[in-house]
This record gives C-alpha cells, sequence and structure tokens, in this order.
C-alpha cells in the first residue's frame, strides 16, 4: 500500500527507513520523500513511527 501518493512511496519502504534510524517526519521525508510533497501522509508516516518504535521506548520512571 502507498503511504506517499505524491512521491510514490510504499509503506514497506518508509517501515524500512524508521528502522534504519528515521524517527521523525523530517527524517523520514530526507530518506525517502514521503510526507514532502501535500503533506497529507504525516499522520500516517507519524503513526507507523509509533509503531515501529514502540519496542524501543523504555517507559519514564517518576
Amino acid at each position: 500500500m502507498f503511504v506517499c501518493i505524491c512521491h510514490h512511496v510504499r509503506e514497506r519502504e518508509v517501515r524500512l527507513v524508521i528502522r534504519a534510524g528515521a524517527h521523525t517526519e523530517e527524517s523520514v521525508g530526507d530518506a525517502c520523500g514521503a510526507g514532502t510533497g501535500c503533506g497529507s501522509c504525516l499522520d500516517r508516516i507519524c503513526d507507523l513511527i509509533e509503531e515501529e518504535t514502540a519496542d524501543t521506548c523504555l517507559p519514564l520512571v517518576a
């Protein structure tokens, strides 16, 4: 499935760049172009970042 229609970027590619270290919408855009066109896919990119990094985040301890 395409995440970014403007630049023809598929979900698989976005997930790969996130796994490679792109953990912001801007860094994903720099890596693969997704989110740098009209911007309508930025929410989906953010969701994918959260999904892919959820297991790497440690809970905060008060």
